[in-house]
């Protein structure tokens, strides 16, 4: 049984920061991928950053020299560092664990960025 719990989401005000985290129950190097997936009401769910179990990452283009993912792994924790949030980075924020052939789902942290 995996569990992953999201954590760090609020309300700011445009061009302000926050961090989330994403603790997992065992070692994040028994991940193939780990990324941060958003929501937004009436919007697919989509993909904003990952990190593999090797330390490279990707991001999508409209968060690219804003946001930074990173982990800590005497923690079990990876981050997300949102700088300069715009109101469209307003979302329901979720954690996802990628095995080989599974998927594992944190319970998601909401994300208000007001103007």
């Amino acid at each position: 049984q995996v569990q992953l719990v999201d954590s760090g989401g609020g309300l700011v005000q445009a061009g302000g920061s926050l961090r989330l985290s994403c603790a997992a129950s065992r070692s994040i190097f028994s991940f193939f991928f780990m990324g941060w997936y958003r929501q937004a009401p009436g919007k697919e769910r989509e993909l904003v950053a990952g990190i593999t179990s090797g330390g490279s990452t990707n991001y999508a283009d409209s968060v690219k020299g804003r946001f930074t993912i990173s982990r800590d792994s005497a923690k079990n924790t990876v981050y997300l560092q949102m700088n300069s949030l715009k109101p469209e980075d307003t979302a329901v924020y979720y954690c996802k664990a990628h095995g080989n052939s599974n998927g594992y789902w944190g319970q998601g942290t909401q994300v208000t960025v007001s103007s």
